[in-house]
């Protein structure tokens, strides 16, 4: 086999391959079945052509009977006259008529016999075009199940072209919402460590530490003083362990001025005894409450 010959056998097993892929066998049996129909009307139109010729022929074949029939009378006609060359004439004319019939019956016997095998013929491929409809219909039928049955099969195991899409669509959503959520974790992870600066605050992170302290400081200061006031306040080692609060000798000394006895040398009078005491019974209410 030569170059040429191996590439042109080539080009047409590609062509080939091609079209069949290309192919849809309905659309393939429909046009099969339109070209048999095709045909089948030929050969009606070939019949009625045939017929018509014959037909012609019959005519024909009569007109020259009725001139037989016609020369026939002439004939006797002459004789009775006693015209025997008329008469011969006549009968000549009538012997070519008749001629002529017998050939015409020729041709429409022949015709006709042509008819009769055409019309078996048409009869024939028309039984075989609604043999072939029958199977096409058929045939389509089992291809359309079969298209259904794959497209099920494929959408159930996820192995067609539009689920493997709709498969990979879900993973890249996936992926993405993934990528979202450990970007966004890792955004809150720096934020609360205080990588990244508030972009409306001027303070960076030394700032905000000693801020944070400040504020504790200044919390811890008004718990204590808040502690001092209620009279919660812890004893000191100063106190020895007396556990008698600062709070309340101050308040004794206080009370004590107050009585004009701040030297501590001169005894309180018996109603700022008992009213210091009142007092110490409420403090000590209240820190047991």
């Amino acid at each position: 086999m030569g170059i040429l010959s191996r590439a042109s056998y080539v080009l047409r097993s590609k062509f080939n391959a091609v079209l069949n892929r290309a192919e849809d066998p309905n659309e393939t049996l429909d046009y099969s079945y339109e070209q048999l129909r095709d045909e089948l009307q030929d050969v009606k139109q070939g019949i009625a052509d045939l017929t018509t010729q014959k037909k012609r022929l019959e005519i024909q074949k009569r007109r020259l009977e009725e001139n037989v029939e016609k020369h026939n009378e002439q004939a006797r006609e002459a004789v009775q006259q006693d015209r025997e060359d008329l008469a011969r004439r006549a009968l000549e004319k009538k012997k070519q008529k008749m001629q002529q019939i017998e050939d015409l019956e020729g041709q429409i016997s022949q015709l006709q016999s042509q008819q009769d095998s055409l019309v078996e013929q048409k009869d024939e491929l028309q039984s075989r075009i609604e043999q072939f409809r029958t199977k096409k219909e058929t045939i389509k039928a089992r291809h359309e199940a079969a298209e259904a049955s794959k497209r099920v099969s494929e959408a159930m195991t996820g192995a067609g072209d539009e689920m493997a899409d709709v498969g990979r669509a879900i993973e890249r959503a996936e992926e993405r919402t993934e990528e979202m959520e450990a970007r966004s974790q890792a955004m809150d992870e720096l934020q609360d460590e205080g990588v990244f600066e508030d972009a409306l605050s001027d303070q960076d992170q030394l700032d905000r530490e000693l801020e944070e302290v400040r504020t504790s400081g200044e919390v811890d200061a008004e718990l204590e003083t808040l502690k001092a006031e209620m009279g919660k306040s812890e004893p000191s080692e100063a106190d020895g362990g007396s556990g008698e609060s600062v709070d309340e000798e101050d308040l004794e000394a206080e009370l004590a001025d107050e009585t004009g006895n701040g030297t501590g040398d001169v005894e309180a009078p018996d109603v700022a005894d008992e009213e210091v005491e009142s007092e110490l019974e409420d403090l000590k209410e209240d820190e047991q409450s």
